[in-house]
């Protein structure tokens, strides 16, 4: 059985509602997570990041100064000295579609609506650890693939052409090697 050991994890929760911060860092905690860090609006949140380096961040929708879409656009710079390819969880109570999609394209790496079960979001954690997905470089576009499915015979306008590509980074992988037993 595979155990994902999340006292090696660091976290970064970015979210302005203290009340929310408060109930993912205590499930985080239940985890076995120790390393929690919390901001509570997307500046502080950018300024953490680049601080303490987490290997995952949870981040809201709506906050002041910049919200998590626009945070997210920040980190995913593929130049980045800091660590572009760190999952990115958005945790929200916006669910609509264009929403979704919305934050996907802006390189998020799962999606999880409010309210939250200690289920569900260890299941987004699972996902970011054990299944990393591969980083595509685009002329307008840099994050996890954002094709779930691996059809090959897909032959619609967004079809990958040869500009596009999958980058190649171990940072994913390490994040597994090193919380994984």
């Amino acid at each position: 059985m595979i155990r994902v050991d999340f006292t090696k994890l660091r976290i970064l929760v970015v979210d302005d509602n203290a009340h929310m911060r408060r109930i993912v860092r205590t499930l985080l905690h239940g985890f076995g997570a120790r390393e929690v860090y919390e901001a509570e609006d997307g500046a502080s949140g950018l300024e953490m990041f680049t601080t303490h380096l987490p290997d995952i961040i949870i981040v809201d929708w709506a906050m002041p100064i910049f919200d998590g879409v626009e945070l997210t656009h920040m980190i995913r710079k593929p130049d980045s000295a800091t660590n572009p390819y760190v999952p990115i969880i958005m945790l929200t109570g916006h669910s609509e579609k264009s929403r979704v999609l919305r934050a996907r394209d802006a390189g998020v790496t799962e999606f999880l609506c409010k309210p939250i079960s200690a289920k569900a979001l260890h299941q987004r954690l699972l996902n970011c650890v054990l299944n990393p997905r591969p980083f595509i470089k685009t002329r307008d576009y840099f994050g996890p693939d954002r094709r779930r499915s691996m059809s090959s015979n897909y032959n619609g306008p967004e079809r990958r052409t040869n500009n596009d590509h999958v980058v190649e980074d171990s940072a994913p992988n390490r994040l597994r090697e090193s919380v994984v037993s």
